[in-house]
């Protein structure tokens, strides 16, 4: 078994090598947080309607994370990688 520790570090690391995911997460718990404390409020609203908003929300904001995520990584991979690649090339 790994101690705290280690595992915190390798959070960490995978935090760093996609920024998205942290913020995909944090704001889901957001979200839901935002909404369960709005429960009191809903009005005429039923508790399905209103927890299938909440759900549909965290969602989206996951998967919009996720989506500007892949874009990014594909943006350094494919755009910003080979403008680099080629001025290592042109100094030689």
């Amino acid at each position: 078994m790994s101690d705290y520790g280690e595992n915190e570090s390798k959070f960490m690391r995978k935090a760093k090598e996609n920024p998205f995911v942290p913020i995909g997460m944090a704001g889901f718990f957001a979200i839901v947080g935002y909404r369960l404390m709005k429960m009191k409020n809903r009005g005429d609203t039923k508790m399905s309607v209103h927890l299938i908003h909440m759900r549909v929300a965290a969602q989206g904001f996951v998967v919009g994370a996720m989506t500007i995520g892949v874009l990014y990584s594909m943006y350094k991979d494919y755009i910003a990688k080979p403008k680099a690649d080629q001025k290592a090339l042109s100094n030689k």
